[in-house]
């Protein structure tokens, strides 16, 4: 969250993503081949309901997830499409995503969600049904008089009921000029 400064650390834990669709996977593949990151990242292509079937219960500190934002109502399609896949709900929902999250996360541990701000009462809601608390939340604004466009969710497994809302976060003072915030994230 932009409401705190990011440090980047290494980490020498195991990193697992998921990928359902096999041409991203192979993309993925490559990325950690040439980065020489495939003795800690490992890529699996698979279906997020498969998962409890790859994963032990309770086997991770941390989830992130940047999950389709648009449900069949919402936004252009192209069936089949690698990015109607990406965009929309065709082959998992908000619900499995969160509970997988759910089963895979241990108590105490720790996910992370971005999203759209127009699905925020459902994200939250369902959150709370499947027992992770959220805990952190920031909206993301391309421009200072625009609507969000973005929303950043922290939530905890089995945590007390507290959320703190983070400032604001404006991604462009201009058109192609990032703020001195987003800077700031990225380092320059």
């Amino acid at each position: 969250f932009a409401g705190r400064k990011i440090r980047f650390y290494r980490t020498k834990a195991k990193i697992y993503g998921v990928e359902i669709q096999k041409a991203m996977y192979n993309l993925g593949r490559i990325s950690i081949n040439e980065n020489n990151m495939k003795d800690q990242i490992s890529l699996i292509n698979d279906d997020i309901n498969n998962l409890a079937n790859v994963f032990e219960p309770d086997t991770f500190d941390i989830i992130t997830c940047n999950p389709p934002y648009m449900t069949d109502q919402h936004g252009i399609k192209n069936d089949g499409d690698a990015k109607t896949i990406a965009r929309h709900e065709v082959l998992c929902n908000l619900e499995d995503v969160i509970s997988q999250t759910a089963k895979l996360l241990r108590p105490g541990g720790r996910c992370y969600y971005v999203h759209r701000p127009f699905r925020l009462v459902e994200i939250l809601s369902m959150m709370s049904q499947y027992k992770i608390e959220p805990k952190r939340m920031q909206l993301v604004y391309p421009y200072v008089d625009k609507e969000p466009n973005m929303v950043l969710i922290e939530g905890l497994r089995g945590g007390k009921s507290r959320l703190a809302v983070e400032k604001p976060l404006i991604v462009y003072k201009e058109q192609g000029v990032y703020t001195d915030e987003i800077y700031d994230i990225y380092g320059y």
